[in-house]
């Protein structure tokens, strides 16, 4: 509030009325202002928006069921109470009065101590409304931070099990917002990709390899090609992933949780998936989870672009041609059309990512070492797909 007491607009074609008001409110210590139409109260509002307005309903122009329908329908200035002041007693008046989205309504003549105790009532409830909405938003954003360390650690927990490279997990959240952010307006993903599921999506996707926690030490961490069987255990990680985190999610009763955890889910599941349907799991196309699309092309192009015990890290050139035109580790036709063409849009953004958050600078950058298992499980194994 812009004084101690708060600040009142006064909404009135009658200046006699205007003068009456602002001496009552301003004897009360209120600061107060003034305007003599509908347009003019919109126009002082988006200027400098008031605590509370006390607005006559019968004016030229614009009525004051008009001004509030206006004021109620903007999100920004929805919040601020608005008593209506009127001459009419009609029930119809008052009722619409409501139905607009007034607090209350005072009947001229009015009398000073009416106003006075009306204006100070709704005041008090705006600062109690306010104070608990402050409240409210502290305590997500405290929530949120928590979530996101959890995250994040369990992140780390299923990187200790393969201990490759450090950064993984920024980059490849990174790679997740960029093609996601990319693909809001493409028409096949028309309003999936709010602003909530892109933070949904970027802060799942350290959980991608946490049914790695599953995976025997000798099969996650030997160095040379796995046999049949042995790739056959590795690739259950991604089952794995998603019932450890269904088991989470069987516990949670809030519902943005439980967004979150769905997209977890999905990505953990389907991060192997191919659009060929020659994936872990054999879903095809469409029926792949649009988080797990994403996350399985971040996910190759890091493997590809990163140093491996048994590789040096491809160029960002290399890695690119690869992924677009295939070779005996991956081929075109592995990932959705949509994101490949997004990745191809987003090249160098992806190299810029990857050259900013290098695996040799990690040591120098990070006190504790977060270290991943980034080799594709694909190339450990020789199937020919990450």
């Amino acid at each position: 509030m812009t004084n101690q007491k708060g600040t009142v607009l006064i909404v009135d074609d009658t200046p006699a009325n205007l003068q009456l008001l602002e001496s009552i409110l301003q004897a009360q210590g209120y600061a107060v202002r003034a305007a003599i139409s509908g347009p003019m109260a919109l126009k002082a509002v988006r200027i400098q928006a008031p605590d509370l307005i006390l607005l006559d309903i019968n004016m030229p122009e614009m009525n004051g069921f008009e001004v509030c329908h206006a004021l109620k329908s903007d999100p920004q200035f929805a919040g601020i109470p608005v008593i209506f002041v009127s001459a009419a007693v009609d029930t119809a008046d008052k009722l619409r009065a409501f139905e607009e989205g007034g607090v209350d309504y005072v009947t001229k003549p009015f009398q000073p101590l009416e106003v006075l105790a009306r204006v100070a009532t709704h005041l008090e409830l705006k600062r109690h409304r306010d104070h608990l909405e402050e409240l409210v938003q502290d305590r997500t954003r405290e929530l949120l931070l928590t979530q996101d360390a959890v995250i994040y650690g369990l992140g780390i927990l299923a990187e200790y099990r393969d201990p490759e490279t450090g950064l993984h997990i920024k980059r490849t959240q990174l790679y997740v917002k960029l093609l996601a952010e990319h693909l809001k307006h493409h028409p096949g993903f028309q309003g999936y990709f709010d602003d909530t599921t892109i933070r949904l999506l970027y802060h799942s996707a350290p959980l991608h390899d946490i049914g790695k926690v599953g995976v025997p030490d000798q099969i996650l961490l030997k160095p040379g090609k796995l046999t049949e069987a042995e790739f056959e255990l590795m690739k259950r990680h991604a089952v794995y992933g998603r019932e450890v985190i269904d088991r989470i999610a069987a516990g949670m009763h809030d519902d943005s949780a439980a967004s979150f955890l769905r997209l977890a889910g999905d990505c953990a599941y389907s991060h192997h998936e191919c659009w060929n349907g020659k994936g872990y799991n054999g879903l095809r196309g469409e029926a792949i989870p649009v988080a797990g699309r994403l996350m399985a092309l971040a996910d190759i192009y890091d493997a590809l672009a990163s140093k491996r015990v048994y590789k040096p890290a491809f160029s960002h050139e290399r890695t690119f041609e690869i992924i677009t035109e295939g070779d005996g580790r991956t081929v075109p036709e592995q990932f959705d059309p949509a994101v490949l063409q997004a990745f191809v849009d987003l090249q160098g953004t992806f190299k810029d990512i990857s050259n900013a958050y290098r695996d040799e600078e990690a040591a120098s950058h990070l006190s504790l070492s977060v270290v991943s298992g980034l080799m594709s499980d694909a190339e450990k194994s020789g199937a020919g797909h990450a």
